[in-house]
């Protein structure tokens, strides 16, 4: 019942926007835009912050207009900083955790735009790639670790700030292809072309980005960095050829498949494996 509501609500709201498109295109396009960069889910409140976040040191710095949420677990002079994906926030990295606070390191979580205790309604790659550089410039960590379309973010980041104090990166269950992205939310509300160009021509005129290129894949390409991506064969959000795709042309990185372990990515021997990788440990 709930699929096929769901699918009821999804062709409604297309069949809306569609119509809008020929009576008011720019709000049509702008209302599209909307819908497919606000997060629906992933928000936290101070009153219901999960335990493991309550552990510590949290701090909310204003930047670009807008509150960009940070939580610290603090150690030692080596910095990780985690970047979450769409509609989570700084709590998904529960599990992973125990193992990163093992090495001693200090480690930084931090809210994406939009979600968990950072403000915004919108969410694109390049603003919180700005949010990212932000942090790094304000903590210096010496390891990213981002997932999904964190993970991205994090390639996105390095190829426009080639920051050089980053000395390795990784990640997990992350697209490729935006392009892939966009017209499955197409697809799912069955948009029309017009719709379709429009948003296409939003990216272009707003960040400057040709869809084509604005994959992972192309801004692997272009990074220096140590990379360990790791993707799993059952991953029904991000299929595993994405993963494949970013280590084709990530020279320095090394490519680990999983399965059974879905979109999460939670495995306590992957867990050991990224450690041996930042770490160099047996």
């Amino acid at each position: 019942m709930k699929k096929t509501l769901y699918y009821l609500f999804t062709k409604s709201v297309g069949l809306y926007v569609n119509v809008l498109s020929y009576v008011l295109p720019d709000k049509a396009n702008q209302l599209a835009y909307s819908l497919f960069s606000e997060p629906r889910e992933g928000r936290l409140t101070k009153a219901k912050l999960p335990k493991i976040l309550q552990e510590t040191e949290t701090e909310t710095f204003q930047h670009n207009g807008h509150d960009i949420q940070t939580y610290t677990w603090k150690g030692n002079d080596t910095v990780i900083l985690l970047v979450h994906g769409w509609e989570s926030n700084a709590s998904r990295w529960k599990k992973m955790l125990p193992y990163l606070k093992k090495t001693g390191s200090t480690i930084i979580a931090v809210d994406a735009p939009a979600h968990g205790l950072s403000s915004g309604k919108e969410f694109n790659i390049p603003q919180y790639a700005k949010s990212i550089d932000f942090i790094v410039q304000r903590f210096k960590p010496q390891y990213l670790i981002g997932h999904s379309l964190g993970g991205k973010t994090c390639l996105y980041y390095q190829s426009v700030y080639q920051n050089n104090s980053i000395e390795k990166m990784v990640i997990l269950g992350s697209p490729s292809d935006f392009k892939i992205i966009l017209n499955n939310y197409i697809a799912m509300l069955s948009l029309n072309s017009k719709i379709s160009k429009g948003l296409e021509a939003h990216y272009l005129n707003h960040f400057k980005l040709e869809l084509e290129k604005f994959s992972a894949k192309h801004f692997a390409s272009e990074i220096k960095t140590k990379g360990f991506i790791a993707h799993d064969t059952d991953d029904k959000v991000v299929l595993f050829e994405e993963g494949k795709k970013i280590a084709s042309t990530w020279k320095d990185s090394i490519f680990i498949e999983t399965n059974g372990l879905g979109h999460s990515m939670h495995d306590e021997q992957l867990y050991k494996k990224v450690i041996h990788f930042l770490f160099e440990t047996d």
